[in-house]
């Protein structure tokens, strides 16, 4: 992995941010009207003295440009106004809400990686009908919407099979975790067809690749074949792919949230685009890109050191 990749990387990410940032904040300005009854919350008589407050606080009254640089500094120091709607901060909003998301993310994104590699290597080395089942039943998890995998779950282990709670968060550990089960299924099933197929191919590619061949001509024992030639070789695909599957379930997590109401920063999002609160939606879809986009950094630059061939080839890319 050389400099020039890092630096690549970090600067597309920079890029990235603020591409995002900047029509998030122009979104504001598209739609017809004054900008600043949105960020009241769209109402349709608007108290004229709490408009000027807004044009005030916001710096809707400079220039496009002045006002977006007030906004994008403004929330890199953690200030992401005020919602009129909600009467309070954003910041003290996603607060509030941000643990949920965090907690059902990282359950979702510990079933993708064990079911998913789990799934993917024992087809790949067992083969024949195991392989041929877990092709199938992968393929058929990665077509399923998050939605319908949210009903077909709560139907099956709510309504006919009364193990899990299907609303809130819960408390404790004990409590979040049973909560969470459902919601963090139904997220993490797409990705882990996706892991598992990636794996399957990944592995079965290097089982019949030349080096591999050398070492068992060579009297080296078939675990330590499959432990140091096989899974370590195949380890940056896999790698990319769980690092895109985390990702994307950042960007899908408000279906579950909604679904079961666990009340994260998903759901609160959707809530606030309900209400026209864009003060909350700009700050929200921003963390969600921040996020999101440096997730998929840190995975290229892991990947490129597990597999240099790879960066060698993104890079000449």
């Amino acid at each position: 992995m050389t400099l020039r990749f890092v630096a690549t990387r970090l600067g597309t990410l920079v890029v990235t941010v603020l591409a995002s940032s900047l029509a998030i904040y122009g979104a504001m300005f598209l739609t017809p009207g004054d900008p600043a009854t949105l960020l009241v919350g769209g109402s349709r008589n608007p108290d004229p003295e709490v408009l000027e407050q807004i044009h005030r606080e916001y710096h809707l009254d400079d220039p496009f440009l002045a006002g977006y640089w007030h906004w994008l500094s403004s929330f890199v120091q953690g200030d992401f106004g005020k919602s009129l709607v909600y009467r309070d901060s954003v910041a003290g909003l996603i607060g509030d809400r941000v643990g949920d998301t965090v907690a059902l993310v990282a359950y979702a994104s510990v079933l993708v990686l064990l079911a998913g590699t789990l799934i993917g290597t024992v087809a790949a080395l067992r083969g024949g009908r195991t392989e041929t089942l877990a092709t199938t039943l992968t393929a058929g998890a990665m077509a399923v919407p998050t939605f319908i995998m949210s009903v077909l779950l709560i139907w099956v282990f709510a309504v006919q099979l009364p193990w899990f709670p299907v609303y809130g968060s819960g408390e404790g550990f004990t409590g979040t975790l049973s909560h969470l089960t459902l919601p963090a299924l139904a997220l993490a099933v797409t990705w882990i067809g996706y892991v598992a197929q990636v794996t399957r191919t990944a592995v079965r590619a290097e089982m019949r690749s030349e080096h591999v061949e050398t070492a068992r001509s060579r009297g080296v024992p078939e675990r330590t074949v499959i432990r140091r030639h096989v899974l370590h070789n195949a380890s940056g695909p896999v790698c990319a792919v769980s690092g895109v599957g985390i990702a994307g379930l950042i960007a899908t997590a408000a279906v579950a949230e909604q679904a079961f109401g666990t009340g994260g920063l998903g759901a609160l999002m959707i809530e606030a685009a309900s209400k026209q609160d864009m003060a909350v939606v700009q700050a929200v879809s921003l963390i969600f890109v921040v996020v999101f986009v440096v997730i998929n950094t840190v995975v290229d630059l892991v990947s490129a050191a597990l597999d240099p061939r790879a960066a060698a080839r993104k890079g000449a890319s």
